[in-house]
């Protein structure tokens, strides 16, 4: 019998030292970065081991658990579960890896966010806090920032705390972990889906600066530039305005990709200056003025300019006589200067705008 189990174990020819380099040969070699399936096998009060198909159990700490806070393991992982896992960093002294989740969560959440940058969409979050310079989000459990000038409420900064904002992204950089958003330009892109350029509109002024007025039409607010209140010289909007007055305005730009709308009380002026000499003159014609805008604005789309009108008609063999009765060359002078002045005024009020 003796010999039986002596020849047995020559034939195998398979020992302890052989086992051990067989290990060795097939060892998988785990590198930090490297995602992995494994196996949990042992739940633990702040972690998990976890079975990797390395010499030794892997560990993941509960903090590297998810890119949310956990407060206990069993949030996230179940005993005998399988899933991917991030190696963190190499081999400790006893052999050990450590593993992630979180980084994970965290790449996919970078990819994930560039994706709606790219689609530009319109994402929905709860304000979880403010500091002085604006309030902060969580998009796709990254941490964002709401710059207070992109803050678009009636309301303070601190009331926003609990509120659920429509957002549009303005930055997307995962190497300097920046993810700023906009309420204002959600609201504004929202908003400008009834508005259009050439359109009369309601507003109460919200805020009085320097360089212009913000008038609040309908939840969202737009610049009334400096440049565009009147044809007369202005030393500031403050000599014109106050806050709360009530206004009607003309929308005259509508930029969707900056959430800003630009108005204008100018071009609303039956006569120039009526703004500060007969403010009430200007609401009541409000509409008609807009309506000779739009079609200056349908004019030029169709490149039928005043100048080629006047060339045209100048152009045009008209009897010396006609030319006298009617004063065709008078009028196509006074146009002209007209035209000019308006150009120069419009130039003007773009340049001080940018």
């Amino acid at each position: 019998m003796v010999n039986q189990q002596a020849n047995s174990t020559k034939d195998i020819g398979f020992t302890h030292e052989d086992f051990a380099a067989l290990l060795d040969k097939y060892d998988y070699h785990f590198s930090p970065g490297d995602i992995v399936a494994g196996t949990v096998f042992s739940m633990e009060p702040r972690g998990a081991l976890i079975d990797i198909g390395a010499k030794t159990a892997a560990y993941i700490p509960i903090q590297e658990m998810s890119i949310n806070r956990v407060d206990n393991p069993i949030e996230v992982l179940q005993a005998n579960e399988t899933r991917e896992f991030f190696i963190l960093t190499d081999e400790n002294e006893d052999g050990q890896l450590t593993l992630s989740i979180r980084r994970i969560e965290y790449m996919r959440a970078w990819e994930r966010v560039r994706q709606l940058q790219q689609e530009d969409a319109t994402v929905r979050s709860n304000v979880f806090a403010t500091n002085r310079g604006g309030a902060l989000v969580r998009i796709e459990g990254l941490r964002g920032f709401i710059p207070g000038s992109h803050i678009s409420a009636r309301e303070t900064k601190e009331d926003l705390v609990g509120e659920d904002l429509p957002l549009k992204f303005l930055e997307v950089d995962e190497e300097r972990n920046r993810l700023v958003l906009s309420h204002r330009r959600a609201l504004v892109e929202r908003k400008m889906n009834g508005l259009e350029v050439g359109q009369v509109v309601k507003g109460s002024v919200r805020g009085i600066k320097p360089y212009g007025a913000f008038i609040d039409i309908g939840g969202v607010s737009g610049l009334l530039h400096i440049s565009e209140i009147s044809h007369d010289h202005i030393d500031t909007p403050h000599s014109v305005f106050g806050v709360n007055d009530e206004l009607k305005v003309m929308i005259i730009d509508l930029d969707a990709e900056r959430g800003r709308i630009s108005l204008s009380t100018k071009q609303l002026e039956p006569e120039p200056g009526d703004m500060l000499k007969n403010r009430e003159i200007v609401f009541e014609k409000a509409e008609e003025m807009a309506e000779k805008y739009r079609q200056k604005l349908l004019a030029e789309a169709e490149g039928i300019t005043l100048e080629e009108e006047i060339l045209e008609a100048v152009e045009e063999p008209i009897a010396e006589e006609e030319i006298v009765e009617e004063g065709i060359v008078e009028e196509a002078v006074e146009v002209a200067e007209d035209s000019t002045e308006d150009s120069e005024g419009e130039m003007v009020g773009a340049a001080a705008e940018e």
